[in-house]
């Protein structure tokens, strides 16, 4: 390839980029990615939907042994993933220490293997951390909690590398927007979701500021 041939191709290059709009690269660059696993994956999604900053909330697994598991082989408790949601949120909106406060206040960290009616080591508490510094400002503020106490109980939650992620089959995407007249969803989601409003009221987006169980 000659020189006159890169230089050409550079330009054009060049001139692509030009031509996409500086807020959305600005916007692009903003998006962050967080893991975390609190129980069965329906409820943790429902929370995360509904803080402001935060986008593409997706159920599935991770943390485990097994390619490509299933539903029913996670479920087993013997393939090592655990039931998670990965989420993008913007960090000039919300910050990751406070998606690991919502985190934090909106399931029990202190019950290892269990949350409410779900048992198994698929549902223990864990945050996988991206970045070493979200392993950091995990593993900080874990202790800070624990020094604290924070709980009646000491923290139990994991902080662990975040690994390959396995999204959830489309039937338990979006699982309580769908669902909210199920019972698990009125028994358990609905019980987090207003504790949620309590809690954090400024961080909820709009429609959920006032309606705890809009989507």
């Amino acid at each position: 390839m000659n020189f006159n041939r890169c230089e050409l191709i550079v330009a054009i290059l060049l001139a692509a980029w030009c031509c996409v709009p500086s807020g959305a690269v600005a916007e692009e660059a903003k998006r962050e990615t967080a893991t975390f696993g609190g129980g069965c994956y329906w409820c943790v999604e429902a929370v995360f939907q509904r803080i402001e900053g935060v986008s593409n909330v997706r159920p599935g697994f991770m943390g485990g042994r097994t390619e490509n598991p299933t539903y029913r082989q996670v479920l087993t408790g013997r393939t090592g993933h655990v039931e998670v949601i990965q989420l993008e949120f913007n960090p000039d909106v919300v910050t990751y220490e406070t998606l690991l406060q919502v985190f934090w206040r909106t399931h029990d960290p202190t019950t290892k293997n269990r949350q409410g009616p779900d048992v198994g080591p698929q549902y223990r508490s864990v945050v996988f951390a991206h970045t070493d510094q979200q392993r950091d400002v995990a593993e900080q503020y874990k202790r800070l909690l624990n020094r604290q106490k924070a709980f009646r109980s000491p923290v139990v939650t994991s902080i662990e590398r975040a690994s390959a992620f396995y999204p959830a089959g489309s039937d338990h995407k979006d699982y309580f927007n769908r669902n909210p007249d199920k019972q698990y969803c009125q028994a358990y989601i609905i019980p987090k979701l207003k504790k949620l409003q309590e809690l954090f009221p400024d961080q909820l987006k709009a429609d959920s500021a006032n309606n705890p169980d809009a989507p």
